[in-house]
């Protein structure tokens, strides 16, 4: 496992830590692992051998301890709170949790008790996901999120999306990877018109959570707004 020191000069003040996946592809502004994303200080632990693959498709139970060792790590280094680069480790938010004695952040699925709370009772809480047929009632279990109406749309199929995202292409086409979010939030909305929030499970979508905010009308959270709304809830401001 290897750390990297990321910071903005925007604001003093703790580090937040963000455990990393082991990935090749770029991270742009707006993607978790971009050190201009936030407006505080981030301090990043790459968990080395955890590839898409091994988290994503296989939930690989052997990789728990190297996640638990890096938060550990995190831990030493003085941050406040920690947050990971993959949705999917919420399969593994319990144990994470447990083992760290600071607050563990593991996937933007966390969100869907937020969003499910300010839309009516009728509506739905629509998730957009790296991949459909990979997330299952385990990672809504670990999460808390078991037993919301949810409706979910993967990007399984897209050309660029997957194959940067999951299938480990170096390279990415920002704007066809657009394109394929924002078709796949328009047909998540067109089929269920219920759907009254929208939260993108995939540490990788923020670059285009306003496109899909303004193609779909709907509020839109993603790990962003959740890395932010944990770093004010340890590192308050002072008005004094």
């Amino acid at each position: 496992m290897s750390t990297i020191k990321r910071s903005n000069t925007a604001t003093d003040g703790p580090a937040f830590g963000i455990i990393m996946l082991d990935t090749v592809f770029p991270r742009i502004p707006g993607d978790v692992g971009h050190p201009n994303t936030f407006s505080f200080p981030v301090l990043y632990k790459v968990v080395k051998g955890a590839n898409p693959t091994r988290v994503v498709k296989d939930a690989d139970p052997l990789l728990l301890p190297r996640f638990i060792d890096a938060a550990g790590d995190l831990e030493r280094k003085g941050v406040k709170a920690i947050a990971t680069s993959c949705g999917f480790l919420a399969v593994f938010h319990r144990e994470l949790v447990n083992a760290a004695k600071i607050p563990i952040f593991t996937s933007s699925l966390l969100q869907v008790h937020s969003a499910q709370a300010i839309i009516k009772k009728e509506q739905k809480v629509g998730i957009i996901t790296a991949s459909r047929q990979s997330l299952t009632r385990k990672h809504f279990s670990g999460v808390g999120i078991q037993s919301y109406p949810m409706v979910v749309i993967g990007m399984d199929e897209t050309e660029e999306f997957a194959a940067v995202f999951l299938e480990g292409k170096e390279t990415i086409d920002v704007e066809k990877c657009r394109r394929e979010m924002v078709s796949a939030a328009e047909k998540l909305v067109n089929s269920h018109p219920d759907v009254g929030a929208i939260v993108l499970e995939c540490t990788n979508m923020p670059p285009y959570a306003k496109d899909i905010q303004q193609t779909t009308g709907r509020p839109v959270f993603d790990v962003v707004t959740m890395i932010n709304y944990a770093y004010i809830s340890v590192v308050k401001q002072s008005f004094g």
